[in-house]
């Protein structure tokens, strides 16, 4: 990979990480259509630092509250008493489905889980079911009422997200929606919830393309597209928030089963591979 095409994916991933459309179908898509090799899903983890990065900066002072508030939980040994203190057990706690199924699934969602043909699906499917969400949430629910039960819930269907094309916020902001969450309360959870979980897979992956020297990308190339992907997702974490605040997701809904439309169809025209 040249660093013009890290710099493209770097884009491609700060526009994609938070909106509900995928950024890991679309780090495969891209590259498909420009006629690019596939970056390869070790890539697309050590990117996703950037986008982590940004999440990390844009709600810093939130992030920095919860933590204090369960560090003071844990070293008090006692029940969680406030809304910060019980965020940080619902992050801890919501990230083990991921990391589970990460684990114990790793090598098939490195290879066999890239086929074009799945992303396609998934787009659909996972636009559809936020179609669903839209439809029957009642969207009367805040930050505050989250409970444990719901933590875990949306930690599955972050879960869910490992497979490309369903996408981390699409799943979690679906999931939150159908628990009566209102979009803005299930978008920012979904955000905060993204971190420990790329944090950890990024870093996991970046070790493993230090250690074994894979990867599509120079280190400066894997720089490029990291620095690229944080100044773009930074600005879209404040965007989405914004357009949630007075808007439905029916247009992410519209772009996912169009644009599944479209890589189903060349897949089988022979256009792409």
């Amino acid at each position: 990979m040249t660093m013009v095409q890290d710099a493209v994916l770097g884009v491609v991933q700060g526009l994609s990480e938070f909106l509900p459309i995928s950024s890991t179908a679309h780090l495969r898509i891209v590259p498909a259509f420009l006629g690019w090799e596939d970056p390869g899903a070790a890539f697309t983890a050590v990117v996703q630092l950037g986008t982590v990065l940004a999440v990390l900066l844009y709600f810093r002072v939130e992030l920095i509250a919860i933590a204090r508030a369960w560090l003071g939980s844990v070293i008090g040994h006692r029940r969680p008493r406030t809304l910060d203190e019980r965020l940080g057990w619902y992050l801890v706690l919501g990230t083990v489905p991921i990391a589970v199924v990460g684990l114990l699934f790793r090598h098939t969602i490195e290879n066999g889980a890239r086929s074009l043909v799945l992303i396609g699906s998934t787009l659909i499917a996972l636009g559809l079911l936020l179609l669903a969400a839209e439809r029957v949430g009642r969207r009367d629910r805040k930050m505050g009422d989250l409970t444990l039960r719901d933590a875990l819930w949306i930690g599955v269907a972050q879960a869910a997200a490992l497979v490309p094309g369903v996408s981390r916020s699409g799943a979690t902001i679906t999931g939150g929606l159908f628990l009566g969450l209102d979009r803005t309360a299930a978008a920012r959870f979904s955000f905060l919830l993204s971190v420990p979980a790329v944090v950890l897979s990024g870093l996991f992956e970046l070790v493993s393309i230090v250690g074994d020297g894979t990867g599509g990308s120079s280190a400066g190339g894997l720089v490029i597209a990291t620095v690229t992907a944080f100044i773009v997702g930074y600005a879209s974490i404040g965007l989405l928030l914004r357009f949630l605040g007075s808007h439905s997701t029916g247009v992410f809904v519209a772009y996912r089963v169009v644009l599944g439309v479209v890589v189903l169809a060349l897949v089988a025209g022979g256009a792409i591979s």
